[in-house]
């Protein structure tokens, strides 16, 4: 299994006023340390966007990069920050551009609906981003995502559907929308083309879905648990797609929100019980 780390399992996201932000060289660091050799870019800025200057400063903590997620609103049409994501991606030997379609508003707590044509809008865009990332060698996967135009179990069928991007599995935030993770293991083995692994507290969860509670709230309450601690079915995702042949990355990738009050080393020991639950399933 090739395992990879992600900056918002550390608290670090594009959304504003999400929190505490730790620094680049203690995210890293922890990476190294808990003995991850690979992670995803995080949000805009956050790690150097001069090719050379991320290859350095990965290369210090013994780190490649596996991709970068960009959220942005598909239904509006393509946007430059993707060929100049994805750019980046190729020159720092990444091999993923994970999209999610962004509402444009800032956040994951409203989401507008959208008309027939903004969604042949979002299917079009999404499909000219794959075209661009691919002529820089990069594969590209659509992330349903709580809060984005993809989020509800009929919404990622009909983008199953009408488009033909593969996905990235994201075991939390399909819950969280109301798609079975392991049904959509199970049915579409073809259409998987990342992994997002986390876990959630499925009553949590519930109330996100219902409109009860807000999706940043939530996280800050703790609906995000350490893998085989919450209520997805880890062992089964994984099971699935491993028979199915998936040989892409398996990213710990787990939505934290921190602040002064946080106990310190909560990430990494988080991260750290993580990994030993998916090396106990994955038989190492």
């Amino acid at each position: 299994m090739k395992l990879a780390g992600a900056p918002i399992s550390w608290g670090v996201c594009e959304v504003p006023g999400w929190g505490l932000m730790l620094d680049r060289d203690q995210v890293l660091s922890d990476m190294h340390e808990l003995g991850l050799t690979a992670t995803e870019l995080g949000p805009p800025e956050y790690l150097p966007t001069d090719p050379a200057e991320l290859k350095a400063l990965l290369g210090k903590y013994e780190l490649t990069l596996v991709g970068g997620f960009l959220a942005t609103p598909l239904h509006l049409g393509t946007d430059p920050e993707a060929d100049r994501t994805a750019r980046l991606l190729a020159a720092c030997g990444a091999e993923v551009l994970v999209l999610a379609a962004a509402t444009g508003l800032d956040g994951y707590d409203d989401r507008p609906a959208l008309s027939d044509d903004e969604w042949q809008t979002l299917v079009k865009t999404a499909g000219e981003i794959r075209d661009t990332a691919a002529g820089y060698g990069l594969k590209t996967v659509l992330h349903p995502h709580v809060g984005t135009h993809v989020e509800t179990q009929a919404e990622v069928e009909r983008f199953l559907t009408d488009s033909d991007l593969q996905l990235c599995l994201d075991t939390g935030h399909l819950m969280i929308g109301g798609t079975d993770p392991v049904v959509l293991a199970e049915r579409y083995p073809a259409r998987i083309g990342h992994l997002h692994l986390k876990d959630v507290r499925a009553a949590l969860a519930d109330e996100v879905r219902a409109g009860r509670l807000g999706y940043t709230e939530a996280v800050s309450r703790g609906m995000y648990v350490p893998l085989g601690q919450g209520d997805v079915d880890i062992a089964a995702v994984v099971g699935f797609v491993r028979q199915a042949g998936y040989d892409g990355w398996y990213v710990l990738e787990q939505d934290t929100a921190l602040d002064e009050r946080s106990p310190a080393g909560t990430p990494r020991l988080d991260t750290a019980q993580s990994l030993r639950y998916l090396n106990q399933i994955a038989g190492r």
